[in-house]
């Protein structure tokens, strides 16, 4: 079996410095395999806001798979925006921005949906795509296959289409020929799971789309501070999201989803 903590959402330089030590500690408690963090690492992309952040990974287990988002390209920098849209990321944080884990159980792969020519929006590219189809249809279909990106392939219910990630319907359709079966994302700061059949309708495929809330920042958008647990023992797959309680000033699990491998995909049991 493998744990993985699914992190989103951070916004350093906008963040409830109440939660941090705690949640350091209870992941520490947790000793996940893989620590996965889908973007916004900060609130404005400045230097002082990757420190803290990198601060704050390098206080966590690893290994780790870490992606950019929208909020991690400068703003207000306008030429920073354009010529060197990831500088400061990849200075503090990463230079990957394809990064990879893979052992006998599960394959995890991030991609940079973030762009300099939207505010809030992202993408995901022909380009991308084709990477990430050659390094998952090569791991052994055994394994569970989940791919990382801060804009999401599903949306709650109620929310503006636009806020998907781009040229989502070609990306799924390739992903899932090479058995996708989890995709992590961030940005909306909801915690959400569904089904990629709901909205892809590819036939036998049924991944798991799981949406982080944000871990730490003080714009919860209604929700508690929270993270995902995601424990993969394959056919089995348990979505636990741990929730701030700032009554008792610790990160307690809210709620539990578990799903099965069927031969038409992921299924909710």
């Amino acid at each position: 079996m493998r744990t993985i903590v699914h992190l989103s959402d951070m916004h350093f330089g906008r963040v409830d410095h109440s939660v941090i030590t705690p949640l350091i500690e209870t992941i520490g408690r947790i000793k996940p395999d893989l620590v996965a963090v889908s973007g916004d690492l900060t609130q404005r992309a400045r230097s002082n806001q990757f420190k803290e952040a990198r601060a704050f990974l390098d206080a966590l287990p690893k290994p780790q798979i870490v992606v950019p988002g929208n909020h991690d390209v400068p703003l207000h920098n306008v030429a920073a925006r354009f010529v060197q849209p990831l500088r400061k990321y990849r200075r503090y944080i990463t230079a990957d921005l394809r990064p990879f884990y893979y052992d006998d159980e599960i394959a995890v792969i991030g991609v940079n949906t973030a762009r300099s020519l939207t505010i809030k929006g992202g993408r995901i590219n022909e380009q991308q795509v084709a990477w990430m189809s050659e390094r998952l249809c090569a791991c052994d279909p055994e394994v569970v296959k989940i791919v990382v990106t801060h804009h999401p392939f599903d949306l709650p219910e109620g929310h503006d289409e636009r806020k998907l990630v781009g040229r989502a319907q070609m990306a799924m359709k390739a992903l899932a020929s090479c058995g996708a079966d989890v995709f992590l994302a961030g940005h909306l700061h909801i915690s959400h799971t569904s089904h990629s059949t709901t909205r892809y309708q590819i036939e036998g495929h049924s991944a798991l789309v799981l949406q982080a809330g944000t871990a730490t920042s003080t714009r919860g958008r209604g929700e508690a501070n929270s993270f995902n647990l995601i424990h993969v023992d394959r056919p089995h797959i348990a979505v636990e999201r741990l929730e701030w309680q700032p009554d008792g000033a610790e990160f307690k699990t809210a709620t539990t989803e578990r799903f099965i491998h069927a031969p038409q995909g992921w299924v909710r049991t």
